[in-house]
């Protein structure tokens, strides 16, 4: 009887907790708006830094960093996080967003 009972509670407690997964809240995000600034190696990083991160995110970055940041970010990507851009493309994207997010240095 005891047994019995437990599996009862048991049933009811599963089926009050998958009731309430169907009750799940839906959140609809608002369509991306923002794009990268075009130029050299906009189709790299737009191949390349879209699949984790927004263009708005990227262009909200601090203004005042040289080439050597972007090219040590680029890196870091691929490296710690995983990122699969291409060892011949590192570069090109690097000077991308120094030129396109960063303090312009490659003028």
């Amino acid at each position: 009887m005891q047994r019995a009972r437990r599996i009862w509670i048991l049933a009811i407690g599963l089926a009050a907790a998958a009731g309430s997964f169907a009750n799940a809240l839906k959140i609809d995000l608002p369509a991306e708006t923002a794009t990268l600034e075009p130029g050299p190696g906009a189709d790299i990083a737009n191949s390349h830094c879209l699949i984790c991160h927004s263009a708005q995110y990227i262009s909200t970055q601090p203004r005042d960093k040289p080439l050597a940041f972007w090219k040590a970010e680029v890196e870091k990507m691929k490296k710690v996080y995983g990122a699969p851009i291409p060892d011949e493309q590192i570069d090109a994207l690097a000077e991308y967003l120094a030129r396109s997010y960063g303090t312009d240095a490659l003028n």
